[in-house]
């Protein structure tokens, strides 16, 4: 097996590769239906079939994760998105917000455990999670959701019903 090493640590080489998204869409599959945005999709390959492609922060497109079109989606998915961006509650409940009634909410999120994800060794990254830091603010907001465990890419699900 090919595999990378970051401080003394060996993980699975495709982690370097991109496209974290292919192991979070099978999953997804059985909660995004309907119309959807997927925010920080990076190419359009790697984007989840039929979702309207959003960029993470492009301020030159007209849309990014913080400026969503008006009206509400079913759902909203972002694979390895969140962690870019500077404020995470604030952004979760905004996307929360732009769901219709019973819309879903589904993140695929890099966990602490992959070292190289931390903001102090990959500066593009300006948070990193955990599913109890997710759990725990689903849990002080009153919001239904699924989390599941840690996973061969070092990642986990979250999904968040409105």
């Amino acid at each position: 097996m090919e595999y990378i090493e970051f401080e003394n640590d060996k993980y699975p080489h495709f982690q370097s590769l991109g496209n974290a998204s292919q192991f979070a869409i099978p999953f997804a599959k059985f909660f995004c239906k309907g119309i959807g945005y997927d925010i920080g999709y990076n190419k359009d390959e790697w984007k989840y079939p039929n979702a309207i492609g959003i960029d993470i922060n492009n301020l030159n497109d007209d849309y990014h994760a913080n400026n969503l079109p008006d009206g509400f989606v079913d759902y909203i998915y972002s694979s390895h998105c969140l962690e870019h961006l500077d404020n995470w509650v604030e952004t979760i409940e905004y996307w929360i917000s732009k769901l219709k009634d019973s819309g879903v909410l589904f993140l695929y999120l890099p966990d602490f455990s992959q070292k190289y994800w931390r903001p102090w060794n990959n500066r593009k990254h300006k948070q990193i999670f955990t599913p109890n830091i997710l759990k725990e603010f689903c849990i002080s907001k009153n919001l239904k959701h699924f989390c599941s465990g840690v996973d061969l890419n070092n990642s986990f699900i979250i999904v968040i019903y409105k």
